[in-house]
């Protein structure tokens, strides 16, 4: 992949700049310049070098090696298994599946080696069986389709928002209500190609994302909240909670800049999921406690609290 850019002002960054025009990130960027591919008017730049107007940037990207999971043997926690799908319980760090910086580890990897390969292949070699995703801090459900036919019904229902998916949170500040509804559409956000943010109006660049929540518990400067996702949008949750002024405890994205690191990322957990199974039609759920972490978490404010 080549990127041909030109500078429009003085005294940018050549990383700042280029991540800010493509789709590469800034810590990409700064790896390429070290790499010698990142060219301002045909010679090497180093990462902090100013550019000044009408410049040209040049950038290489080169092939990336291919990725391809491998079977490893990682205890995983599986709720339910039958011939056509698992429904695991994911620890909170570990990775869903294979990507750059995370090429082994992951659920995927365990996976292959409990059922032998046997998973589908509706998302390729690096995703196989993967339905939906989870991020790497959150803990919690989900729903692995060994055969193609049950990827397909899965994602039907997710595509129809038969799909239940419940979590719980526990968010920064009060709620005046003791439920609510967020819907604002998500897209990448316009200087940070590693965050998501709510934009005005869905469209190229963004799309529909709606969260619904109630109030479980209000303790002192938090509050615990189960939410329910209508869509699955990347990071919805997080991004919207932030957009309303309540971001997720230990968020490093979207929190405060204080982060609470006794959490070990942010304080959310896929507690419970229901769907149709793609054989019998039989109404399937599952319901999972949050980890330790998060329990403890919970106990502390509610000694800090009085409760």
């Amino acid at each position: 992949m080549e990127y041909l850019l030109t500078a429009a002002e003085d005294g940018v960054r050549v990383d700042q700049f280029v991540a800010g025009e493509t789709e590469l990130s800034r810590s990409a960027v700064q790896q390429l310049c070290e790499a010698g591919t990142v060219l301002v008017d045909g010679r090497p730049a180093v990462k902090n070098r100013r550019l000044k107007r009408g410049e040209e940037v040049r950038v290489m990207v080169p092939e990336p090696e291919p990725l391809e999971a491998g079977p490893e043997n990682i205890p995983v926690e599986i709720v339910y298994e039958d011939e056509s799908l698992l429904v695991v319980n994911k620890p909170k760090g570990m990775v869903v599946h294979p990507a750059p910086g995370n090429e082994s580890g992951t659920l995927v990897n365990a996976l292959l080696y409990r059922c032998a390969g046997r998973l589908s292949s509706v998302n390729g070699v690096i995703r196989p069986g993967i339905v939906h995703r989870i991020d790497k801090d959150t803990s919690g459900l989900l729903v692995v389709a060994k055969t193609d036919a049950a990827h397909l019904s899965l994602a039907a229902q997710i595509q129809a928002h038969s799909l239940d998916r419940f979590y719980l949170a526990v968010v920064y500040g009060g709620f005046g209500d003791d439920s609510g509804r967020v819907e604002a559409p998500i897209g990448r956000h316009p200087a940070d190609r590693k965050k998501m943010c709510v934009q005005r109006q869905p469209g190229r660049d963004a799309r529909d994302a709606a969260t619904n929540y109630i109030v479980l518990e209000r303790f002192r400067g938090f509050s615990y909240l189960k939410l329910q996702l209508e869509t699955g949008r990347t990071h919805q949750i997080r991004v919207h909670m932030a957009h309303i002024g309540h971001p997720v405890a230990g968020d490093p994205l979207y929190g405060p800049s204080k982060i609470l690191t006794e959490l070990k990322g942010q304080c959310l957990h896929a507690a419970a999921i229901g769907f149709d199974h793609p054989l019998t039609g039989e109404r399937l759920r599952f319901e999972v406690e949050p980890p330790a972490v998060f329990l403890k978490f919970l106990d502390k404010l509610r000694r800090e609290s009085g409760i």
